[in-house]
Formats: C-alpha cells, structure tokens, sequence
C-alpha cells in the first residue's frame, strides 16, 4: 500500500515536535524529515522519541542540500549524504531524498552519480535524485544544477519526482511520473503553474489540485500501476492565517491523496 507522508517543509519555522503533531493531526501516515538548522532533525534519538510519542514512521530523510542548510554537516556535499543515510538507517526511513548538485561544485558533481550508487548499494537505503528547475533571472532560464535537472535523464537508480518543480520546469508531471517507470520511489505532492501559463517564475509548492499539474491523474496512475513508494506532501503553508487553517489546508491534501489513490 502506498504510504502518504508529509513533509516538515509543510510546516517550516515550526520546532519538528510541532510538525509530527501536526502530520498526525492533519491523518498522514508518516512524516519526511528535512535535515535544517535545528538540532532534532540531526538527532537520530531525538526522531525516533517523537516518533514514538506521535505513532508516526519516519518515511525519508531529506538530505540538507538547499541554500540554507549549506553549513549544516559542514560543507563537504558527500559527507552530507553519507550522514543522511546513516540518520535514515538510524531512524528506520528507507529513502534519502537529495537534489542533484549545483553546477559550481564541479568535483561533486562529476563524481555524483557514483557517490549516490555507491552510497544506494552499500546501505540499502534509496537515494533518489529529485527533479529540479532552471532558475530564473531577468526572464531567461539558468543552469544550475549538473548533471542537469531531470534525473530521468540521468544513470541513477532512484527518482524523486516533485510536482511543483515540474511545473516550473515547464515539465508535466504525469509524464514524468510515467517515464520515471521501475526507478520512481518517491513522489513530492503539490502543485504549480509552468511559467509559459502564469507568468510566475517561483517554486510555488501550492496545495494539489491548486495549480495547472495533472496531479490527480498521476496519483491514479499510480493506483493503476500498483505501484508501492511513498507519496509525501510538500505543500507550502507559510500563507495560512491561523494554526487552524494550516491543518484546513494539510487535511485537505490527505483527502486529495487518498480519494485519487483510491484508498477511501
């Protein structure tokens, strides 16, 4: 059975015993961790306390590969994924979800997918590359990450698909949840617009069914397949007005999930 999880992006700025009493409030199955700047998601003892105290699994670990998190772990990029494997075997997750590396990190990223499947074989646990973005500047499109930005495209055994970066990638993400085939093992639910379509050219991670993603369709195309990997929201809640409209918000992306994964 697919298990739906949320992510503690959901509930940024919030302390992490904050966002698993939230996952469980909202009716997810699980929780994906993103390592940040506090301390507890670094803290294999301090996951799995909470993950005892709420009745919540820890589903994945998300490696701190953005902006923010560039001094966590320090800066070696293969040290921060040989540390987000050992948290994730640690705290029983079986997936690491990390991005492919920045173009300047030129070492990094020509030894990455090596890194990944060494790192994939030698743990058990998947390590499975994201899809990302071209960054926007003046209007034009900007290479940032190398190899590139669909792992589709790349020889790694294990995909991340996140739908609000397919759609500012100008990308579908029914196709590429399709064309991921064997090696999709995890999805990031939300929505967006493509540029072309709205003029916008942010990550927006807008609730499912909020944007111009065929998002449900996916996720029935998942039932279809039988498919079996987990399915974390990843929905930007930072808008909501009061703690009661953030929970509104998280349990109406359960009920989105579970209606188009034919599991009520």
């Amino acid at each position: 059975m697919i298990q739906l999880g949320m992510s503690t992006s959901c509930t940024f700025g919030k302390p992490l015993d904050t966002s698993f009493k939230i996952a469980k409030r909202a009716g997810f199955d699980g929780i994906e961790i993103m390592v940040s700047t506090e301390a507890a998601t670094r803290s294999a003892a301090a996951i799995r306390a909470l993950s005892r105290k709420h009745d919540l699994p820890v589903l994945a670990i998300h490696a701190p590969v953005l902006f923010f998190t560039q001094f966590v772990w320090g800066t070696n990029p293969t040290m921060k994924l040989e540390r987000s494997v050992d948290l994730a075997r640690e705290v029983g997750a079986d997936v690491v979800v990390v991005h492919p590396p920045f173009r300047w990190q030129t070492t990094y990223a020509q030894k990455f997918l090596e890194i990944i499947r060494r790192l994939e074989r030698g743990s058990g646990v998947a390590l499975a590359v994201e899809n990302m973005f071209p960054w926007y500047v003046g209007g034009n499109g900007t290479r940032m990450y190398a190899p590139g930005i669909n792992p589709i495209e790349m020889d790694c055994d294990s995909i991340t698909i996140d739908f609000s970066h397919a759609a500012l990638a100008g990308q579908n993400c029914l196709e590429m949840t399709r064309d991921a085939a064997h090696r999709l093992r995890h999805i990031h639910l939300c929505d967006g617009q493509a540029p072309g379509s709205s003029g916008k050219i942010f990550d927006e991670h807008l609730a499912p069914g909020e944007g111009g993603q065929p998002v449900a369709e996916a996720l029935q195309y998942l039932r279809d397949t039988q498919w079996s990997g987990h399915v974390v929201a990843e929905v930007n809640t930072r808008g909501a007005k009061s703690e009661t409209e953030r929970l509104r918000i998280l349990r109406r992306t359960v009920e989105f999930a579970r209606r188009n994964l034919g599991q009520i």
